[in-house]
């Protein structure tokens, strides 16, 4: 049957994580513990932040928003592949497959730049306390924000729309288990020079300018926290940064090390890896916000106090 875009391809085929039957099940009950834990966590930190007027700050603000890209952008694959477990084939439509492509794009450029706001507002806090409210007031919040979804959207277009002029003619097992640009790549009959061109340049972008921000960020911060006199001090400033160093550290280094894998030429290799970027920094980013933060801990606690409150009436 052919596609819409003149491909020969209607759909595609997902390997999934491995071959190997006797891995399958279990394999299957360890990813929907991972999906459940990514769910109840993200969401849960969603309500927590939404509900209490004292976690209503910018550095909240940008951790709401991180929460429901990591809910988002792991539900996009996680369904599909779980699925991989426990059918013997796990079809996509070729329709399907770019909006799953599109959408698994668009949240993770999102999160890459929300990461880095959150790495602006942890400069601004540090080195600028007494500005801090008048520099991240809402409304410049909520254009930093809208800009990182911004970015995430013309990433995601400018691959997708690179990857609709493909032909997909022989093969249409995809060699992941979910539709990324390098295993589709691989099934093009036609040139994918410009698509590389394209993947060397967005990605470039979206490397360079996060990375240079929150290490220009981390500098000030550094400086700023050695001027502090006091231990104490300089313990209170690094600990309102240690969650967020741990987050980017999670999600620069797990990309870092599945982009590299891949680079190597082993995909097998890249696609294991790649689970510690799709689904294990989406799991630890609310353990990690929520266990190492006084705010969170408070919040978590009136909530039940709340609720206890509810139930004996």
């Amino acid at each position: 049957m052919l596609a819409g875009n003149g491909s020969l391809v209607s759909e595609f085929v997902l390997a999934g994580l491995t071959d190997r039957p006797e891995l399958q099940l279990p394999l299957f009950y360890v990813f929907l513990m991972v999906y459940i834990v990514t769910v109840v966590g993200n969401f849960g930190l969603v309500t927590l932040i939404g509900l209490n007027p004292h976690l209503h700050t910018p550095m909240y603000y940008f951790l709401f928003n991180l929460s429901f890209i990591d809910l988002c952008y792991s539900s996009v694959f996680s369904p599909k592949m779980l699925l991989n477990f426990v059918f013997e084939k796990n079809t996509i439509s070729y329709v399907g497959c770019m909006t799953q492509l599109f959408l698994f794009l668009f949240f993770v450029i999102s999160e890459c730049y929300m990461l880095t706001s959150m790495a602006y507002d942890r400069y601004v806090a540090i080195c600028n306390p007494l500005l801090y409210k008048v520099t991240m007031s809402p409304q410049v919040c909520s254009v930093i924000s809208f800009a990182s979804y911004g970015m995430g959207f013309a990433g995601a277009s400018a691959h997708t729309g690179c990857m609709l002029r493909l032909t997909f003619c022989n093969s249409n097992v995809i060699n992941h288990y979910l539709c990324d640009i390098l295993p589709l790549l691989q099934l093009s009959c036609t040139s994918t020079y410009v698509n590389e061109i394209i993947v060397l340049i967005v990605v470039g972008i979206n490397i360079t300018v996060p990375s240079f921000t929150i290490l220009i960020s981390y500098v000030f911060i550094l400086a700023n926290i050695l001027n502090i006199k006091s231990t104490q001090g300089k313990l209170k400033a690094f600990s309102t940064c240690s969650s967020h160093i741990m987050a980017i550290s999670l999600f620069f280094g797990s990309a870092a090390f599945m982009y590299l894998k891949y680079s190597s030429g082993s995909m097998e290799q890249g696609k294991i890896s790649s689970v510690f970027y799709t689904n294990i920094g989406p799991m630890l980013n609310p353990l990690i916000y929520s266990l190492r933060n006084k705010d969170v801990k408070l919040a978590i606690r009136k909530s039940l106090i709340k609720f206890q409150r509810k139930d004996r009436f």
